[in-house]
């Protein structure tokens, strides 16, 4: 009996563990644009994260690679901890 809870302890845990992740996925919509505007970053994969946090507040992300800020104010004017503008 011991050895059927084990294996129902894991079975739930390796659904959930899924479930997670594809709930902390982002939305189409961030993931295309921010990979557009992250395509010439140095750092990718941060770029890729603070654009995502950014986009998914905003809803919006700027045309372009660099600039162009303009287009989104809110993701323009989000700033950091330390006063410096967040979103990349």
């Amino acid at each position: 009996m011991k050895p059927f809870f084990a294996v129902l302890l894991l079975v739930c845990l390796v659904l959930t563990s899924s479930f997670f992740e594809l709930t902390m996925a982002g939305s189409e919509f961030c993931d295309s644009k921010c990979e557009a505007r992250c395509a010439k970053a140095g750092v990718k994969d941060r770029c890729l994260k603070y654009c995502g946090i950014c986009c998914e507040k905003c809803n919006c992300v700027p045309s372009g690679t660099y600039g162009n800020k303009d287009e989104c104010p809110c993701y323009r004017d989000m700033k950091n901890s330390k006063g410096k503008p967040k979103c990349p």
